[in-house]
């Protein structure tokens, strides 16, 4: 018979007063900085404008952040790159790696569907510099892939195809992400992903 415990089950921890300021104030700083990108433009918007329209001094500002690049970070999330190697690893080896990706790729769409979204890849777009950072993120999603899709299919001489898959899985969300932000949102993400994902039946390429 199994022993039975008597400890009671741990309970979550209450969060503090302080806790909830803090997090209540880098909101409110993170929600700023987004409002005067897209009014001033990022180049244009500095710290001191953000810290005195969150109504902090600019020491306080650096507590919670050290750069107008870690804004945007905060907006970004990591969820979709610590959600993207468990969810591949889900996937079926009865399947194409392509369509593996695929699948896996569309779950991940959600994570970009809210209006915020919208607004921090509008504000991506608007110099050069995060233009460039944009294309990095694309190439370390490429890269997420490709490592998941290893471990599914780790044969040797598996991985020239694998990268081709990877590269044609983050090419297709590239296309699905331009066209779901020259909408500006209007349809889900999902949507375009999918219809871009249709067209490469037709040129022969979702065989990989």
């Amino acid at each position: 018979m199994a022993r039975t415990s008597n400890t009671e089950p741990e309970q979550p921890r209450k969060e503090g007063l302080r806790e909830r300021k803090r997090r209540e104030t880098l909101q409110r700083i993170a929600e700023t900085g987004l409002k005067l990108f897209l009014e001033l433009g990022y180049d244009a918007t500095t710290l001191e404008a953000i810290a005195a329209a969150s109504g902090i001094s600019p020491r306080t500002f650096f507590h919670y952040f050290k750069t107008k690049d870690e804004i945007l970070q905060y907006w970004q999330g990591e969820e979709f790159f610590e959600a993207l190697r468990p969810l591949m690893l889900e996937e079926s080896t009865q399947q194409a790696p392509l369509d593996a990706a695929f699948n896996c790729l569309l779950k991940l769409t959600e994570l970009y569907e809210d209006e915020r979204s919208i607004m921090v890849d509008r504000i991506m777009q608007s110099s050069n510099t995060l233009k460039l950072r944009k294309q990095t993120l694309f190439v370390e999603m490429e890269e997420g892939v490709f490592t998941a899709l290893i471990e599914l299919w780790p044969e040797p001489g598996s991985r020239p195809a694998l990268k081709i898959a990877a590269m044609v899985a983050i090419g297709t969300m590239r296309l699905a992400v331009e066209e779901w932000r020259r909408e500006s949102g209007q349809r889900p993400l999902a949507y375009h992903f999918r219809a871009t994902f249709a067209l490469l039946n037709r040129v022969g390429i979702a065989a990989i």
